[in-house]
């Protein structure tokens, strides 16, 4: 089934082709929601929260993106609505640092650590940077989306690289140790 069938058969309600959509989408989108909450049960209920969002307003789909593209945005959306019903964009959005250039100070890092310290990260700092330094969004898109200063938001990544690289510090060592 190509995608502009899929789509017209979602806009005219076809259960079928929902459930080719939801196949065809949910696995990236669970990883987009899952990175970005870091909590399992979250995640999912984002998910489906976000699809249903997507079904909804399929209708209005306009092709200016891909799908694909469309219906991240509709979740990363849901999984910042998620952030801030359950309060956990708790961190302070109003500290001032110096905006200096990210020295990691390391050599290669293995993925599985580095996943597992952008997890540790608090919720705010984990949020913005994925949404930064992963998914591309600029400070202005996320400044949207969180309804936030584009100040606050270069800050915050600021804040979210400097305690990643002090974790990442930290399990390099413990890595090397083999504690």
């Amino acid at each position: 089934m190509t995608e502009a069938q899929l789509i017209a058969d979602c806009q005219r309600n076809d259960r079928r082709a929902q459930k080719v959509l939801y196949n065809r989408y949910s696995r990236a989108m669970y990883s987009t929601t899952f990175r970005l909450l870091g909590d399992t049960d979250l995640a999912a209920e984002a998910l489906q929260d976000g699809f249903l969002q997507v079904f909804t307003h399929i209708g209005g789909f306009e092709g200016r993106s891909t799908l694909g593209a469309w219906i991240k945005k509709i979740m990363v959306r849901t999984a910042i609505a998620a952030l801030r019903k359950k309060r956990l964009l708790t961190e302070s959005f109003n500290e001032s640092h110096d905006r200096q250039a990210l020295d990691w100070g390391m050599e290669a890092i293995d993925a599985e650590y580095l996943e597992k310290a952008i997890l540790q990260l608090p919720d705010g700092y984990r949020a913005i940077f994925l949404l930064a330094e992963v998914e591309g969004y600029t400070h202005r898109e996320i400044a949207v989306l969180l309804d936030i200063s584009e100040g606050t938001s270069k800050s915050q990544l600021w804040n979210a690289k400097k305690r990643l690289r002090a974790l990442l510090a930290g399990q390099t060592s413990f890595q090397k140790t083999g504690s």
